[in-house]
């Protein structure tokens, strides 16, 4: 009997890391299901996908695609020919790795890879991080086989039938941070006499967060809190004065998530997909300050799924003058509060998401009538 060949799979996702972060863990289970199966990324060319993939150890192909702005620009009058050349790549891509599976993990270059997959009859999946779908994955929901969502509700934009809902992928060394208490202080040398506040702002950083801790920074010393500040690469030159302070530690960036996670005792952060899911398997109290910057404000859509069932709290960036310091303070002095809310923001981790998405890859690959 002719031996099977190993399987080829392509996936797409960027532009941000919430996209990105999910594709390289759906591949790297799928590798450790199929060790010989072949791999191929696809991303938008001069975005961060194409410095990150590869330093996970797979090959990846660019595309020349780019979102659309929501005001009028230059780039959106270039977005025409932008997609036409794309498709024609994306064509040629597939026509050349001949993928058995295509997985789409959102972001601009997942729309042309997937759209081209799709209509070639190459069974299709798109994993959907947030509440509320952005453009690319809503038009794709039509095409694809199968969609992983991470929220309820989400038949308002996909068909129920294509439906599963898995959650989002997640790092498997934040399942154990319970165990890592003492290392996590220990790590970032933090006081055991003290609370401890974890501020993360992304990668990049968050402007109107960073403001707001430096502001505060007196204000926590009153609450006996001392701070591991995330305050992104283009802030760490403004902040990085106050590691003077011996209750405040600036980094640009945490290599060593689960430590600084297993630290906090109370964590502010945006609510972007991937963030949101990590905290629910982090289970600390949370403060979510969403970004009104982002499409359809989506990121206060994800905040809300989980403030509304009594498991974070959430102030709008508008409304932190006058809010921030009486909520925060509550919440310090409150061990009931802290209870309910870690209680209550561990019901909601989905800790199997990797797996349960790349089981429903699997069927997908079963049926290829495979000899």
């Amino acid at each position: 009997m002719a031996e099977k060949k190993p399987y080829h799979i392509i996936l797409s996702g960027g532009g941000t890391g919430g996209h990105i972060y999910p594709a390289i863990a759906i591949a790297n289970e799928l590798k450790s299901r199929f060790p010989d199966a072949k791999f191929l990324f696809v991303g938008a060319l001069d975005r961060m996908e194409m410095e990150k993939v590869p330093q996970a150890g797979y090959e990846i192909e660019g595309l020349w695609i780019s979102g659309i702005q929501r005001k009028l620009t230059f780039k959106n009058l270039a977005f025409p020919a932008k997609l036409v050349v794309s498709l024609m790549r994306a064509r040629q891509i597939i026509k050349t790795f001949k993928p058995d599976v295509a997985i789409g993990t959102g972001g601009f270059a997942s729309g042309p890879l997937l759209h081209v997959a799709a209509s070639k009859g190459i069974p299709s999946l798109i994993q959907e991080q947030n509440s509320f779908p952005g453009i690319t994955n809503k038009l794709l929901g039509k095409k694809v086989n199968k969609i992983c969502v991470a929220y309820d509700g989400l038949e308002r934009f996909f068909p129920k039938d294509k439906l599963i809902k898995t959650g989002n992928p997640i790092r498997q060394d934040l399942l154990q941070i319970d165990t890592k208490l003492i290392e996590g202080k220990e790590a970032f040398k933090q006081n055991h006499g003290k609370y401890t506040l974890l501020v993360l702002g992304g990668s990049l950083g968050a402007k109107r967060i960073n403001e707001l801790i430096e502001k505060e920074l007196e204000f926590f010393q009153t609450q006996n809190v001392q701070v591991i500040w995330q305050c992104g690469k283009l802030y760490h030159d403004t902040y990085k004065k106050y590691n003077r302070n011996e209750n405040v530690q600036v980094h640009a960036f945490l290599n060593n998530m689960d430590l600084a996670y297993a630290a906090a005792d109370f964590i502010i952060s945006r609510a972007g997909a991937s963030s949101v899911s990590e905290l629910c398997v982090v289970g600390k109290p949370v403060i979510f300050i969403p970004s009104p910057n982002v499409a359809e404000d989506h990121q206060t859509k994800n905040a809300m799924a989980v403030v509304d069932k009594d498991a974070a709290l959430l102030i709008k960036e508008s409304d932190l003058e006058v809010d921030f310091e009486n909520k925060f303070s509550q919440l310090v002095s409150s061990a009931e509060k802290q209870r309910q809310l870690s209680t209550n923001i561990k019901k909601l981790a989905l800790v199997n998401a990797t797996k349960d998405i790349v089981d429903e890859v699997e069927k997908l690959l079963r049926i290829e009538n495979r000899e």
